[in-house]
């Protein structure tokens, strides 16, 4: 299992490698959006992965680098999210916690390597309409670049997800531009995991 994930370069060693090129991309993004999240807390990155006997190979290897602290069903297929016991370290960010989706059937990413990572921008905010409000108030810069996003390639969308006993809404606005996506959130990982207990 480990040598097919390695064929694939998605062991944990390699992954690793790749965090500084795929944090840079964030990085344009984030000056693309004219949104500077540099304090704040980059909750978790996101691994995707298409085919199921690697997803379960990458689960257990990551088992060595972080404790898995939930196992939700969301959109019918687990979402494991790990905690890992040293930070990745992406400046100025330390990164918490992985998530790692196991395919969704019917479902092909372009490619399999990170994909997304979720920033925390503190809000009681009910819905993703009203959690967005809020972030075009928050972020003037944003707010003016708000309606150039889609003529510059930066796909918008807005979501809700909630897995099966979460009791914390957790509205999501994220954008994709050139296979990275930012997501935005009111609440961590962390919290929305301690909300399911």
């Amino acid at each position: 299992m480990l040598q097919s994930l390695m064929e694939s370069g998605l062991h944990p060693v390699q992954m690793k490698d790749k965090l500084a090129e795929f944090m840079h991309k964030i990085q344009q993004l984030s000056e693309l959006l004219h949104m500077d999240l540099s304090t704040h807390t980059l909750d978790h990155i996101a691994l995707r992965i298409n085919d199921l006997e690697l997803a379960k190979a990458a689960h257990v290897a990551w088992l060595d680098e972080a404790e898995e602290i939930s196992c939700a069903q969301i959109n019918g297929r687990p979402i494991i999210v790990m905690a890992f016991h040293q930070p990745l370290v992406a400046e100025p960010w330390r990164i918490e916690c992985l998530e790692l989706p196991y395919p969704a059937p019917g479902k092909t990413y372009p490619q399999q390597s990170w994909e997304h990572v979720e920033f925390v921008i503190p809000s009681q905010a009910q819905t993703a309409d009203d959690f967005l409000h809020e972030l075009l108030q928050r972020f003037p810069a944003f707010a003016q670049q708000w309606p150039k996003l889609a003529e510059l390639g930066v796909k918008t969308k807005l979501s809700s997800p909630k897995g099966e006993g979460e009791r914390l809404n957790n509205p999501t606005v994220a954008f994709k531009w050139q296979g990275v996506c930012i997501k935005l959130h009111p609440h961590t990982l962390k919290t929305i995991v301690a909300s399911e207990r």
